[in-house]
């Protein structure tokens, strides 16, 4: 058919999709990436509590929006997936029970969307943050039938009040991949964020919980497998982050990938720094390894304590920056913790002490840094704006 005969509609049918596409396959362009995270899991940040209208919840978003174009954010982590749900409108997974009360509720209105829409308005990206295997932040809430959990029962395991899925199946890992695929496909995200929750973290008490993934590797080792649980487990979370890595830019090339780690990597890494939870033997997670073979586009270790202490965020900055660690140069936006002006007293002098190692403290190829949480920014806990506002 020659274009000359299409129709006005039947010529913009044509034409959109091949506009995404144009759009998607061109890199994207940033200086330093200044955001942060809004929370929806538990109903942390967005929305503040289940059963809130639609006009309620977008009234949240503009705000929550507005709070950090005021501070001169360029970009949010919105939590679309937080227990193998979706806060936007998924063909794949149930709407999250923290809209509306009732996991597979339809809020009335797709808040992804809404959230890109408002953000562009105001100069701002939206990355999707996921989580990748939190199956349910509180067992004792009712499933729609359709959750990965109810899909693969035999991969999901209590632990606690928590329900997580096996990082050792293929079959759940192949799901989070489709998630991820259709994530990018469908909507226009700046990238895909992961956070630090793979295998549970230690006890209160210290110890490791027993996570029973004993069939899926004594399936592993049937097949061949050589490798100790321990190691098995880690490369199992290097699988993920590699395909996922794959799955991101082969699908939108210029999207970025990153993830928010546990800011100690293990102990005696800084040597200056006292370790309490072991990153890569307790959650086996191994992000120097995602850092030198390039799967990830930034690292933003949660570096939540004060500088100068046995956790000191200079010395823990300077270890995740430098060349023996990040040879790529990875850039590494250090994760804030804001939130402890209120649990922890801080003084807004502390974030400023901080915002301004971050810009000094080299090799630095992109700065910027990322905020736990939003909910200090929209109070504009203790003036905490003014000191994250650029000058």
């Amino acid at each position: 058919m020659l274009l000359k005969n299409l129709s006005s509609i039947e010529m913009k049918r044509l034409l959109a999709p091949l506009a995404f596409l144009l759009f998607a396959s061109a890199p994207l362009v940033r200086s330093e990436m200044q955001g942060a995270w809004i929370s929806s899991v538990h109903n942390i940040n967005f929305p503040s509590r289940e059963g809130l209208s639609v006009d309620e919840q977008k009234a949240q978003a503009t705000r929550l929006l507005d709070a950090a174009k005021g501070a001169g954010l360029n970009a949010v982590l919105l939590q679309v997936r937080p227990e193998s749900d979706a806060l936007y409108a998924s063909p794949l997974e149930p709407w999250s029970r923290f809209l509306t009360g009732t996991q597979g509720q339809s809020p009335g209105y797709d808040p992804l969307a809404f959230f890109i829409g408002e953000a562009r308005k105001r100069g701002i990206e939206v990355h999707a943050w996921i989580n990748p295997y939190r199956a349910a932040a509180n067992v004792s809430h009712p499933r729609a039938a359709g959750h990965i959990s109810r899909r693969f029962p035999n991969y999901a395991y209590r632990i606690g009040t928590v329900l997580y899925m096996d990082p050792g199946a293929p079959e759940v890992r192949r799901h989070i991949n489709a998630v991820v695929r259709d994530l990018v496909t469908r909507y226009d995200i700046a990238g895909v964020h992961l956070d630090d929750y793979f295998y549970p973290y230690p006890t209160e008490k210290g110890g490791l919980p027993n996570f029973p993934d004993d069939k899926t590797y004594s399936a592993y080792r049937a097949a061949g497998g050589n490798l100790a649980r321990a190691d098995w487990r880690r490369e199992n979370v290097n699988t993920l982050i590699r395909e996922l890595s794959q799955t991101v830019h082969s699908t939108r090339p210029g999207l970025q990938f990153g993830v928010s780690p546990f800011g100690i990597y293990t102990k005696g890494a800084p040597s200056d720094v006292k370790a309490g939870v072991d990153q890569y033997n307790e959650l086996f997670s191994d992000p120097v390894t995602w850092m030198k073979n390039g799967w990830v586009d930034y690292l933003a270790p949660q570096l939540y304590w004060r500088e100068g202490g046995p956790q000191s965020f200079s010395s823990l900055l300077r270890w995740w920056r430098s060349p023996t660690v990040n040879p790529k140069g990875v850039p590494i936006l250090p994760g804030i913790a804001v939130d402890r002006l209120t649990s922890h007293g801080w003084g807004a002098d502390e974030i400023n002490r901080q915002l301004k190692l971050e810009k000094n403290i080299a090799p630095r190829p992109r700065g910027g840094f990322l905020l736990w949480n939003i909910g200090a920014v929209s109070k504009n806990t203790k003036g905490v704006v003014a000191t994250i506002r650029p000058n």
